[in-house]
């Protein structure tokens, strides 16, 4: 028990000291002065990868039998599940360092964005999207931590629609139909979710706890009476049909985020010896024998030295959406000019970052109310909730993951996807950027300030209840890509995402506003004084207020994307000339070599991204087990 007490006390320091550290650095920032550099650092570093680094931290031997190159979800699932096999060597590498314990409390899932666990990344600047932020450039965030883009995100479980993954199997992918993948959703899954502890759609032995997220705002419970007034089911969006209403499910256990390093590799890392992991360590190639096509190994660089490190067997990518394709074309496979215009040699042409895929989002409306005290905001963090938390409390606002209480699927009267199958989700969110006085959400979204300080200081000046929406678009018409502009593997790729080239999309969108307006005008949402906060955008301050144009106009600059590109390193028949992995993974026209991550996902899911990584990886480790028992 003294001991207990004397680790609640530790985290309870290294909590308050973060916060401490996140509010000086904001605190400088709205006096617009620069950060202090060594406060900087030591902030995006995270006190925590002091102690835990070494832990993950093994030394490079020769030869392995399987080499997975990123601690993503399918990565971490991919490595637990193959080093089960106590004859077979693994060694998984992740580029950046381990988590602390920031990155467990939900609520704080902004600020992490602003850390060393995202890569950081930010797409070419956008000429139809990404307005509001400086040099039309859109954030694209994407983890870099053991446990990938699931130590970072929102924490929200999304599968999909059915007939996204019939589709996969009718393009030429076989095993990968609906009925054929549930099963590896459900080995991954631990689900403790209210009512449906019998459904055949849930798991509750799996490593990945799926739950409900336990503190509810009295604007949720009201919203979702609002939308079941509206038209709107309540539904379980992960069982027979998605369409509907429902209090989100999240990747969270016992109100503490629950990433793929929780559930795969922290439970198995004392007793698995046949598993080595090194962090913070970067592959710049895979090496692969001209002459028979065949991948060996990896060349990486860790603490300035330079390994290369052999497979016995397979070399495997899950270094996500963008990591993977560029591992690709620095080691020769990819797009012959692209190869050419850096003097990379050409091992294999393939397509690879030809094509990508993204769910673009509208960061809004917001709407206010007459309620007090239901809406988060960063002033509430105080010790009487840290210490609650810390205790274990799973029904604190600490708990919240980043706000979001409730997800919404519905049809739009100009799509034409089928009748079961959503076309945009609302995602219900208890604040806005109000909610951390526009520091880290803000500088998550890459938003210029006076988005903040024109449309949202005052709801945080006055701690005024109110609530946003975020509406994706699930089914994007617009066509993305990346590239590599040189061979420096410590760089970027180059990210056009070419969000909303394709006018539909905002089209799509706009209908989704619509309907969130017309829920909050139910008698639920009516009967708490809910009405929009009319702070025009900037920018779109020519347009009437609330009119198409004006909403059009808000579209193209509260562009907020999420963690779900796709379509990099594309699954598909080696006849399909779009395609990079055929449906076992494996690179076309190589041997010992596959992409297992969410670069392979075809075309955009009915979902978010991170359940079906899991799955992925799930499903990888049967088919490279098969293959080599």
């Amino acid at each position: 028990m003294e001991k207990l007490l004397v680790l609640s006390r530790l985290l309870f320091q290294l909590l308050l000291i973060q916060t401490l550290l996140i509010h000086l650095a904001s605190a400088q920032r709205n006096r617009n002065r620069p950060n202090n550099p060594q406060l900087e650092e030591l902030r995006r570093l995270g006190l925590g990868n002091i102690i835990n680094v070494p832990l993950y931290s093994d030394v490079p031997q020769s030869h392995y039998d399987f080499i997975v190159v990123g601690a993503g979800a399918a990565g971490c699932t991919l490595a637990a599940r193959l080093s089960e096999n106590p004859q077979w060597n693994v060694f998984l590498v992740e580029a950046g360092g381990v988590e602390n314990l920031v990155h467990q409390v939900p609520v704080l899932a902004a600020h992490l964005q602003a850390t060393a666990s995202n890569w950081g990344y930010l797409s070419q600047p956008q000429r139809h999207a990404c307005r509001g932020m400086p040099e039309n450039k859109c954030a694209l965030p994407r983890g870099k931590v053991l446990g990938g883009t699931s130590s970072i995100n929102y924490m929200i479980y999304n599968r999909g629609n059915r007939r996204d993954f019939d589709g996969w199997a009718e393009s030429g992918n076989p095993g990968w139909s609906y009925s054929e993948v549930l099963p590896y959703f459900l080995r991954s899954e631990n689900a403790q979710l209210q009512g449906l502890e019998h459904s055949p759609y849930h798991n509750h032995s799996g490593p990945l706890s799926v739950e409900d997220v336990r503190h509810r705002s009295r604007l949720a419970h009201s919203y979702i009476r609002a939308a079941q007034e509206a038209g709107h089911p309540k539904t379980d969006y992960n069982g027979e049909s998605q369409l509907g209403v429902s209090y989100v499910q999240a990747t969270t256990q016992k109100g503490r985020r629950h990433s793929a390093f929780r559930a795969y590799i922290e439970p198995i890392r004392q007793r698995r010896r046949n598993l080595h992991i090194l962090t913070q360590a970067r592959v710049t190639r895979v090496l692969i024998d001209g002459a028979t096509k065949s991948a060996y190994g990896v060349e990486l660089i860790h603490q300035g030295r330079r390994y290369q490190v052999k497979a016995r067997k397979e070399v495997i990518l899950s270094a996500g959406s963008f990591n993977s394709p560029q591992l690709l074309m620095l080691s020769g496979i990819g797009p012959e000019d692209n190869l050419k215009a850096i003097e990379v040699p050409l091992v294999k042409a393939l397509p690879v970052g030809r094509r990508m895929f993204d769910h673009m989002c509208h960061f809004g409306p917001t709407f206010v109310t007459n309620t007090t005290g239901q809406t988060l905001f960063a002033s509430q963090i105080g010790p009487p909730v840290v210490k609650e938390f810390l205790l274990g409390r799973a029904d604190t606002f600490m708990s919240s993951i980043g706000g979001v209480e409730t997800l919404t699927f519905i049809k739009v009267p100009s799509a034409k996807s089928p009748a079961s199958q959503p076309d945009i989700e609302l995602i219900q969110v208890a604040g806005s950027l109000a909610s951390d006085e526009g520091t880290a959400l803000a500088r998550g979204a890459n938003f210029k300030p006076e988005i903040y300080d024109r449309m949202y200081k005052d709801l945080a000046l006055r701690q005024q209840d109110h609530f946003s929406f975020l509406i994706m678009h699930f089914n994007p018409a617009s066509v993305g890509r990346l590239w590599l502009h040189n061979r420096n593997p410590l760089e970027w790729p180059r990210i056009d995402p070419k969000y909303f080239s394709a006018p539909a999309d905002v089209e799509h969108l706009l209908e989704g506003i619509k309907e969130a307006i017309r829920i909050t005008q139910m008698p639920a949402m009516q009967a708490l004084g809910t009405r929009l906060l009319d702070k025009p955008v900037p920018g779109c301050e020519h347009l009437k207020f609330a009119s198409d144009d004006y909403w059009r106009c808000s579209i193209r600059t509260l562009s907020y994307t999420l963690h779900h590109q796709v379509a990099t390193c594309k699954m598909g028949p080696e006849t399909d000339p779009t395609s990079v992995v055929n449906h076992q993974l494996k690179v076309h026209g190589l041997r010992r070599l596959r992409v297992v991550d969410t670069s392979v996902i075809p075309v955009p899911p009915t979902a978010h991204t991170n359940a079906a990584a899991f799955m992925i990886g799930e499903k990888a480790a049967d088919m490279i087990r098969s293959e080599w028992k």
